[in-house]
């Protein structure tokens, strides 16, 4: 079987220091695959990444440089790169020389096995333990809640048919979800053991805020993949619980208004009435989610 093409995408940001080794190691790996591109995004680079990958770019035409001009994210850098990439095989992977360019052949022979996405698993993580640790909680709670059965969903190393990025839009910090967002879209997913390396280079990218701000993308995964197209399942059910809230708040007072207590200046007497306004607000926004996606899917 002839080796199919492949596509190597690599976000960038202020990592002068590791492209040139990058770069050699990604060509060393790709010896056995001569149709092949490496896209570089540069992510608003402050040192002198840009100058280190406009000169690979002109002395190899296989790499191409994307230019964000400003910091975007990780996400929106991958998007990019999985936009202009052309290869049947795609390979993600971070620049600081953690990830193991070496591990590409065995990504693609998964891959070549069947699989949509190949994500790698950094079993012997060289990071410190304030990094370790919050990300085995991270990849227990994924694995509860999107049923992708994979240990390690954050691993930059991560392989993929054409058609996956092309089905993928990465923004915010979706890049973290890859392999949950491919699974809610029907694409097989699995992981293999990788190799992971200490930090030659700089200082990691990523500060404690990502732990909040993962958070808020995890809620936005499970929105998307369970309610986007049945919105009323989502606000109808906070709004039938809200109602029923305020049913027999409404109820209980009731039957005390029956038996002589006054009731116009209790605090819960306002509250039950809130609860049922609310309540209906809910299911209205359920119905006009429901009339906006059938319209959609109209058009």
């Amino acid at each position: 079987m002839t080796n199919k093409s492949v596509t190597i995408v690599i976000p960038v940001y202020n990592e002068e220091e590791s492209i040139p080794s990058l770069y050699t190691e990604i060509k060393s790996s790709l010896k056995n695959f001569p149709e092949h591109e490496i896209i570089f995004i540069n992510d608003g680079s402050k040192d002198t990444s840009i100058h280190k990958i406009s000169t690979l770019v002109d002395n190899d035409s296989t790499v191409t440089l994307i230019d964000l001009y400003s910091n975007s994210g990780k996400a929106d850098a991958l998007n990019e790169g999985f936009k202009a990439a052309k290869g049947e095989i795609v390979i993600s992977m971070d620049a600081d020389l953690q990830d193991d360019p070496a591990e590409i052949p065995n990504l693609v022979d998964k891959i070549n096995q069947g699989w949509d996405l190949v994500s790698g698993w950094k079993v012997d993580r060289k990071d410190p333990i304030t990094k370790r640790w919050p990300s085995k909680l991270f990849n227990a709670i994924m694995r509860y809640v999107t049923n992708v059965k994979i240990h390690d969903f954050n691993c930059g190393l991560k392989a993929y048919k054409n058609k996956v990025v092309k089905a993928l839009d990465l923004y915010g910090g979706m890049h973290r979800y890859t392999p949950a967002l491919a699974a809610q879209k029907g694409f097989s997913v699995t992981e293999i053991p990788v190799n992971h390396r200490p930090r030659k280079f700089g200082v990691t990218k990523y500060g404690g805020s990502r732990i909040f701000h993962g958070f808020y993308d995890l809620l936005t995964v499970m929105f998307l993949g369970k309610y986007l197209s049945r919105p009323l399942h989502f606000f109808g059910t906070i709004g039938l619980i809200l109602l029923s809230l305020g049913f027999v708040i409404n109820v209980y007072l009731t039957l005390g208004w029956f038996n002589g207590v006054w009731i116009g200046n209790r605090p819960i007497f306002f509250l039950g009435i809130l609860l049922l306004i609310v309540g209906v607000q809910f299911f209205s926004m359920g119905l006009i989610g429901e009339l906006i996606t059938k319209t959609a899917h109209r058009n």
